[in-house]
């Protein structure tokens, strides 16, 4: 099995579902007491939340991509960035090493397209929701993707930012995310793209009448796939 890097820490409690999940898919997979060959840089979050509240994200990315160096140079084959917002420096990491970097937004297209559906709803920080890069690399991937109004948007990042990054997880926070993907899907959405790592620590498939697609989940199965078999 090849070595899986995780730039981790944005926030940590995601990073610990990556964790928990690379491990679990690797024992599925192999059996026995098989776990995941992994290395794990895991960043300041309240520093990397300061740059992207003040737009350096140059700054940013040079953050990520000395991480993503000390990865590889501690035995790392490829590399995941393991939080969707920060994919917007996705390119300066990618440059800044020669193992690969399996693109969370990549991963999360194959596995809409591979259940059959083409119309998603995406929740994520405001950054993910309402930027390009994240959207645009999903809808060049031929998916059509639609997101909240502006108070839905609002409150999808505010629980994210407030809440879930330090692991509290609220029963009216939850309610108040299944009445955006009410709205997304009455909108036209077949399924709904977890667009932050976090979000999958608030809603689970039961919280949502169309499938859910959770990002974490789906990036691990990726890497774990790649690091057994080459490919995601």
């Amino acid at each position: 099995m090849k070595t899986i890097g995780l730039i981790g820490g944005m926030s940590w409690e995601s990073t610990a579902e990556y964790y928990r999940f690379l491990n679990e898919f690797t024992r599925d997979r192999l059996g026995g007491l098989h776990s995941a060959r992994c290395v794990i840089y895991s960043v300041d979050f309240a520093e990397i939340e300061q740059l992207q509240v003040q737009g350096r994200w140059a700054d940013a990315g040079e953050t990520l991509a000395a991480a993503a160096q000390s990865l590889e140079a501690a035995g790392a084959d490829l590399v995941l960035i393991c939080t969707n917002t920060m994919h917007k420096v996705a390119d300066v990491v990618e440059a800044a090493v020669s193992i690969p970097l399996l693109h969370l937004a990549d991963a999360t297209a194959d596995a809409v397209r591979a259940s059959g559906l083409r119309r998603v709803g995406l929740l994520g920080t405001a950054f993910t929701m309402e930027q390009d890069f994240y959207r645009g690399r999903l809808e060049a991937a031929g998916l059509d993707v639609r997101i909240p109004d502006s108070d839905g948007r609002a409150l999808v990042h505010k629980v994210i930012y407030e809440e879930l990054c330090l692991g509290i997880v609220r029963d009216e926070s939850r309610t108040a995310y299944q009445k955006v993907i009410e709205d997304l899907v009455a909108a036209g959405a077949e399924g709904i793209i977890l667009g932050c790592t976090e979000i999958e620590l608030l809603i689970t498939p039961e919280h949502s009448p169309v499938p859910v697609f959770p990002t974490a989940r789906i990036h691990a199965q990726a890497a774990v796939d790649a690091a057994l078999f080459g490919h995601p």
